[in-house]
């Protein structure tokens, strides 16, 4: 029977962690998650193996258009009504709640804090598509936002708003959900470090039985699948990059090869741990996406000085129209790209957000939202104005192979700018290396939380499982990629959609269940 919802009734469970796991051959997982979660994924690797990769595409295909067409206000009023919950939650009582108790201290200097949330939450896809959709929206390569008029200075401004859009407070604000759910009800309440944990409050005790398995369960494969559609965007622009600057032929049998070569090293990662392991991959890419930053920034400074701020403008501008989801006449736009970010943020809520949470003990909650929602939205803005404004501009002038040939290819066109710099060769090869080093930061960092969601929120599982779960990603992006062929983009597009549409109702029970844990909590005054 669920009790009530009291102070006594959260912090009273006899429930302890890993209590349903089993032991064996080296494994310690919670027997229901993990063989039912494994299973799953194992059988689909199995069917896109053995079926005709036309037919898994054209099936993949089909699941994507009518999730699209049946859903698209539903993924889009969610996220607005995720970016709501947190802003109010700053500027409410509840914002003085600190995760871990009145008395916890930081686990993490603010930098590395930073570095590593920021690195898992949008590491690979910030370097795939930082060039490619401002570009893309501008030319009208897949329609244009707001069915504003292509390859126009209006356009240009938009095209950066609207890119904006997709990676500022809305994607940032899912993961922050997530996140500080998972913080409270694991350092304020004692609970396990799950998703199940988070409906406690919803369901009792039931939270440890069917319920709760079936919760963990769609954060898995939601988890997982996300994962590897990031994986899939990294492999394909990182062998881009290798063939474009190597000479090699960039094609599917590449694209396999990075994968594998990176899961490797990311199960090395994985097997140091976070300190020994995720938060040094983590400062590595910061410190290398900031000397690429600044030198793109001083190489094109003229017109980086308009455009960052041009960025920030056109943002705030559209968000709002952008945001709504009735009588759009840029459907074809809004189906091709909002729909989809927005399925693909919430299926990587699971990993990021318990990502954050395990290394965000000791913030406030209003700290904490604010340095989740709002300077990572800070950073990418210079970041999408740096990189997308000088795409835009080459287009503009006809400077460079993007601006010769117009925008043709979503993964090289990162490489296509920096060939118009100076220095081009030596940027591609730092833009590689930050590729495959994202790549490993956000393979092993969804590893770790996955491990912890099947083995029952225990944090310090055996090394074993932490490597089944990375060469597991690793092996469905490959099966993605194999059924893509040429085209996939499209299948890891359909994967994503496919997998977050379960979960948008989770997260949205989530919000009200962490409302009515907070409301137990003693706020220090």
């Amino acid at each position: 029977m669920t009790k009530g919802i009291d102070k006594y009734s959260i912090d009273s469970t006899d429930y302890t962690i890993g209590q349903d796991n089993v032991q064996k051959w080296g494994f310690d997982v919670h027997n229901a998650v993990f063989s039912i979660s494994a299973g799953l994924i194992l059988l689909f690797l199995a069917v896109i193996l053995i079926a005709d990769p036309a037919t898994a595409k054209d099936v993949l295909d089909g699941v994507k258009l009518s999730i699209i067409n049946r859903f698209d206000s539903l993924f889009i009023i969610a996220g607005n009504i995720f970016v709501i919950f947190c802003l109010v939650l700053v500027v409410s009582p509840y914002g003085k709640i600190r995760l871990g108790g009145v008395d916890a201290k930081a686990e993490h200097s603010y930098l590395s804090w930073l570095a590593m949330l920021f690195a898992a939450g949008m590491g690979i896809g910030l370097m795939f598509w930082s060039v490619a959709e401002p570009a893309a929206y501008y030319t009208d390569w897949f329609g244009t936002p707001l069915n504003v008029t292509p390859n126009t200075p209006e356009a240009a401004r938009m095209a950066l708003g609207a890119t904006m859009y997709h990676w500022g407070l809305h994607p940032w604000a899912i993961y922050a959900v997530v996140a500080l759910s998972l913080s409270f009800f694991a350092y304020n309440k004692g609970l396990p470090l799950s998703i199940r944990s988070v409906f406690y409050p919803i369901l009792g005790d039931r939270t440890w039985g069917w319920p709760g398995h079936i919760i963990d369960i769609l954060a898995v494969i939601a988890t997982l699948f996300g994962l590897a559609t990031s994986l899939g965007f990294g492999a394909q622009q990182a062998a881009s990059g290798i063939g474009h600057v190597f000479g090699i032929h960039a094609g599917v049998g590449l694209q396999i090869i990075v994968i594998f070569v990176v899961t490797l090293l990311a199960a090395v990662s994985v097997y140091r741990g976070i300190d020994g392991g995720v938060k040094l991959v983590s400062n590595l890419n910061m410190i290398v996406a900031f000397m690429l930053l600044v030198f793109i920034i001083c190489v094109s400074f003229g017109t980086v000085s308009h455009t960052i701020p041009e960025t920030a403008m056109s943002y705030i501008e559209n968000i709002i129209p952008l945001s709504n989801p009735f009588g759009r006449t840029d459907t074809e736009w809004m189906h091709g790209w909002t729909v989809f970010y927005w399925a693909w943020w919430m299926s990587w809520s699971p990993f990021v957000g318990m990502f954050i949470a395990r290394v965000s003990r000791g913030r406030t909650v209003r700290e904490f939202i604010i340095a989740v929602l709002l300077l990572p939205t800070f950073i990418t803005t210079i970041w999408m104005g740096s990189f997308g404004g000088v795409g835009i501009a080459q287009i503009v002038n006809k400077v460079g192979a993007l601006g010769e040939k117009g925008f043709t290819d979503v993964t090289m066109a990162m490489f296509e700018v920096f060939d118009a710099l100076p220095m081009s060769n030596v940027i591609s090869v730092v833009g590689i290396v930050l590729i495959l080093v994202f790549f490993i930061s956000s393979s092993d960092s969804g590893s770790l939380v996955i491990d912890s969601i099947t083995a029952g929120g225990k944090i310090d599982a055996p090394v074993p499982q932490r490597l089944f779960w990375a060469l597991i990603e690793g092996a469905v992006a490959m099966a993605l990629l194999w059924v893509g062929g040429s085209n996939a983009i499209a299948a890891l597009q359909a994967v994503a959609i496919s997998t977050a549409l379960p979960f948008v109702f989770v997260l949205l029970i989530m919000c009200v269940s962490l409302i009515m844990g907070m409301r137990t909590e003693r706020i220090k005054h």
